[in-house]
């Protein structure tokens, strides 16, 4: 999609959502994940938000926070997205 930023799309909507998700399913306080990746609190929120991008290399230190392996993510978020996609296309 030109000319639209990839942070204000449905799909990365759908990341933020499931790196939440995982986040308090792990039982951890955004405090708590970000001590464990050695960044403030409001890092973490601004993450969350979509206010900030996050780059795979902290995708993978979060991951491992809340103890699932970056594989594992993926493979959660790639099923969510094609959920998404095929409710999409039913309602079409």
């Amino acid at each position: 999609m030109p000319g639209r930023k990839s942070t204000h799309t449905p799909e990365y909507a759908i990341f933020l959502r499931t790196l939440r998700e995982v986040r308090k399913e792990a039982d951890l306080r955004q405090s708590d994940m970000a001590k464990g990746i050695g960044q403030s609190q409001s890092f973490v929120s601004k993450c969350e938000r979509g206010e900030r991008r996050i780059d795979i290399i902290e995708l993978r230190d979060m991951c491992g926070v809340a103890g699932m392996r970056l594989e594992a993510f993926a493979s959660l978020l790639d099923s969510r997205l094609r959920r998404s996609r095929a409710i999409k296309k039913s309602k079409n």
